[in-house]
């Protein structure tokens, strides 16, 4: 059975979802879930920080940010090509099947740094994984160039709403977030666009960023969903934690306002029980950030992430390629 799509969400409509009884609201993102994504299977994508911190934004949750950090020292240190590779064969003998990189920069630099990610995205491709790279901004001619070498997918998060935004971020506009989105669409690469919770932002807040992201048309192919982490040194680390079922809220509205995309439950996984993250695949979670590393802060392990699955009862995509369990 086909699930209708929508593009024209309220945020009344949407608040109305988050603030639905949590039995209901499973019920209703299962029903979505099941028909539009029959099967429950979730793809493990792997995540590396190429280029680590000296970003020149302020994200107050973010350690990679130079107005949060005094340690310059890797503040222009980049891995280099075959190590990357590397670490991509190793995520894909693991099980994952999308290879995901990271540079800290407010935006893409041309010259060699942006010469090493093409050769970079074309070798994960070569290896037959998706690859999806996140860099901050872009430029019509760099996401033309990503496109012609491969690339899946380019991450560029809103964060939280445009009401929100000013007091998480002030060295980017939120205008300039959707104009990096639409140049990434244009060149004809997919987005994966999402947001964080836990970061002081009112329930309608929350229904107001998931606003933005259902009436894209189309809707982004990959919306991840994450709770903050908070960092030691961050403008944000003294915020009270999120709340693990607000979480699955947030993984339910965003399975029931975009049917078809992947929501990939991400950040902010390691603070959640076992029985949080089984609800969150029953609410609509189809894909898990996989390894002991998101960017700058902790993951559950391989194997932790192995048993949480099997125990589910949900099929992951190294079973589906017939890849041998470590």
């Amino acid at each position: 059975m086909s699930v209708s799509t929508r593009h024209d969400w309220t945020i009344e409509e949407i608040n109305a979802l988050l603030e639905l009884p949590l039995i209901d609201l499973l019920w209703q993102a299962q029903t979505v879930h099941r028909s539009a994504n029959p099967g429950y299977k979730v793809q493990l994508a792997s995540l590396l920080s190429v280029k680590t911190g000296g970003c020149e934004e302020d994200c107050s949750y973010c350690s990679q940010s130079i107005h949060n950090s005094s340690d310059v020292s890797a503040f222009e240190a980049q891995m280099q090509v075959e190590p990357v590779l590397q670490r991509a064969r190793a995520a894909k003998e693991a099980g994952a099947d999308r290879f995901c990189m990271g540079w800290a920069w407010r935006e893409i630099r041309d010259g060699a740094p942006f010469e090493a990610m093409l050769e970079m995205v074309r070798g994960v491709r070569g290896m037959g994984m998706e690859a999806c790279v996140t860099a901050g901004m872009l430029t019509d001619q760099q996401a033309e160039r990503l496109a012609e070498a491969g690339l899946t997918a380019y991450n560029h998060n809103l964060d939280t709403s445009p009401e929100h935004y000013d007091r998480i971020i002030t060295t980017r506009s939120y205008q300039e977030r959707l104009e990096t989105l639409q140049r990434v669409r244009k060149a004809g690469v997919t987005l994966c666009c999402g947001g964080i919770i836990g970061m002081g932002e009112t329930v309608r807040d929350r229904a107001s960023m998931l606003q933005v992201l259902a009436t894209m048309d189309p809707h982004p192919e990959s919306v991840p969903v994450n709770g903050l982490v908070a960092v030691e040194g961050t403008p944000l680390e003294s915020q009270e934690p999120f709340e693990p079922l607000e979480l699955v809220r947030m993984v339910a509205t965003a399975r029931i306002l975009m049917p078809y995309s992947r929501v990939r439950l991400s950040a902010g996984r390691e603070s959640m029980s076992r029985e949080a993250q089984i609800l969150c695949l029953q609410a609509g979670a189809d894909s898990i950030f996989y390894g002991d590393v998101l960017l700058t802060t902790g993951n559950p392990d391989v194997d932790a992430d192995r048993q949480l699955l099997a125990d589910a009862g949900v099929t992951a995509n190294w079973q589906e390629c017939g890849a041998a369990a470590a």
